[in-house]
């Protein structure tokens, strides 16, 4: 069986798309026969919102909850979170509750580790698990990059966004040579493209000029069409596991 690989789609400037990059690929990798997880990793929970869970406050356990028992060595309780949504995927979901968990792992040993020590037992029932990173480069987002094998950037052909990628690549640099020596860039995503605008293409083509040779951008650009963005919002459950394929 192949080992599962973990990404993190990421980038610290919030509507980028990840969320909808993440259900996509999380989506598409499922209909092709994969096992999936989704891991939302963003105390404002939009991933467990677009998932079709309108009051993620409500939720008895979330990330959070399964992130806190690792810290004090206790059991995770009940299925550790896991909700199984109709699309064949699975869920692991958040709340505000990560914020106040974010602030804690400061005074916690080796707290660049909870996210990978969390998802450990999980990757045995899944072929990728994909992390939804909140918009900063906190505490959290660096257990994500710890916790994974590779990064999707989301990034809009703007000038803001592409600014702020020279952050975030220094921020994955640092990770991967102080900690995760395996964490390698998959590629740049290209969202919302307006190819209707001279600005945009002119930072498109700036962009794959300038980083190209290093980082994959990739051929595939996201139009900035509504009909994308419209995510499914099917019924969930509650899951002790993945079924036997």
């Amino acid at each position: 069986m192949a080992e599962c690989k973990t990404i993190a789609i990421c980038n610290q400037k919030g509507g980028v798309g990840k969320t909808t990059t993440t259900v996509n690929l999380g989506v598409g990798l499922a209909n092709r026969g994969y096992r999936v997880l989704l891991v939302d990793a963003d105390p404002q929970g939009s991933l467990t919102v677009s998932l079709g869970i309108q009051t993620p406050d409500e939720l008895p356990v979330s990330l959070s909850t399964v992130m806190q028992a690792v810290v004090e060595d206790t059991e995770v309780p009940g299925s550790g979170g896991i909700l199984r949504h109709e699309e064949g995927i699975d869920l692991l979901p958040s709340n505000i509750e990560l914020s106040g968990l974010e602030v804690s792992l400061f005074n916690v040993t080796s707290r660049e580790y909870v996210l990978k020590n969390t998802l450990r037992p999980f990757k045995q029932d899944y072929d990728y698990i994909l992390i939804d990173c909140m918009p900063s480069l906190g505490m959290m987002t660096v257990n994500a990059l710890v916790a994974s094998d590779s990064v999707i950037i989301p990034s809009q052909p703007s000038f803001l966004s592409t600014k702020g990628l020279n952050l975030l690549m220094r921020s994955i640099a640092k990770v991967k040579r102080q900690i995760n020596p395996r964490l390698r860039i998959d590629g740049i995503l290209l969202t919302m493209v307006d190819k209707r605008t001279n600005n945009a293409k002119s930072i498109i083509a700036s962009l794959r000029e300038s980083v190209g040779e290093n980082i994959r951008v990739f051929d595939i650009e996201i139009p900035h069409s509504v009909k994308l963005f419209l995510l499914s919002r099917g019924k969930h459950t509650a899951s002790g596991g993945r079924k036997s394929d």
